[in-house]
């Protein structure tokens, strides 16, 4: 378990900035999608440190909006800086993604 949290460390923030691109979320929300894609080792313990961090980078913007169930929530929403920064990421990860699962599947053996 602590491979797979130092290997997901490395690509939550872009995992939450795809998620805010596709729509805004707040905080518990953002933590369920994450679950429902697969990464259910994800807290909200661990999402609001990576919002805060985004957000002071410039990469997200966070709005208090009213909510049906009970308090206001805070929304999130991908900058441009936020955009441009999420596909920087993307582009890096599939340049390394591709070659490790060769490796790791060890189609890499010559």
């Amino acid at each position: 378990m602590a491979t797979r949290s130092q290997l997901l460390k490395g690509i939550l923030d872009a995992c939450v900035m795809a998620i805010v691109e596709e729509q805004t979320v707040y905080g518990y929300e953002l933590s369920q999608k994450l679950q429902k894609v697969g990464l259910p080792d994800i807290s909200e313990g661990t999402i609001y440190p990576v919002l805060l961090r985004l957000q002071k980078n410039g990469y997200i913007r966070g709005e208090m909006r009213p909510s049906v169930t009970g308090p206001n929530r805070k929304y999130y929403f991908l900058t441009d800086s936020g955009k441009e920064e999420l596909d920087r990421i993307a582009g890096e990860w599939m340049l390394i993604a591709g070659p490790v699962s060769i490796l790791l599947e060890r189609g890499g053996k010559s």
